[in-house]
């Protein structure tokens, strides 16, 4: 699961690299008919381009820093369904642990079973060559 935390953060740090760009190439593109309408202007009037110019970046400005408000927030939407994969995979885990654990102590009855029957068949058996040379020896 640490692998899918550094592919989000990967992932957040290429949306902030994209906004960054975006921001400044549009900033780059916009600036130009200011530029223009700026050497244009005569000055003498109240409202300038420059203000309009102002309005205009502060606007701006205020759609980048959402878009990266909504990245952070996607971000921590992905953290939070991580952390439920994670906790549904050492769920997992106990749950496998827990069969595996089942199975063994049923191996280890078996086992023991087995080890008694020829434990008890060993026992049969000595028993048996003796009456064997028992028998031999009077007749």
């Amino acid at each position: 699961m640490g692998k899918l935390k550094t592919y989000q953060q990967q992932i957040q740090e290429i949306v902030e690299k994209g906004i960054n760009a975006a921001e400044a190439q549009q900033k780059k593109l916009s600036a130009k008919p200011f530029e223009y309408a700026e050497k244009l202007e005569s000055g003498a009037r109240e409202y300038s381009v420059k203000s309009l110019r102002e309005h205009y970046f502060g606007y701006s400005e205020t759609l980048f820093s959402q878009l990266r408000s909504l990245n952070l927030r996607m971000g921590s939407f992905a953290a939070d369904i991580l952390s439920k994969l994670e906790k549904e995979a050492a769920d997992g885990t106990d749950a496998v642990a827990e069969v595996v654990s089942d199975i063994a102590d049923d191996v280890t009855s078996l086992a023991k079973s087995a080890k008694q029957k020829v434990n008890t068949g060993k026992q049969t058996a000595a028993k048996s060559p003796a009456k064997k040379t028992t028998t031999t020896a009077s007749v």
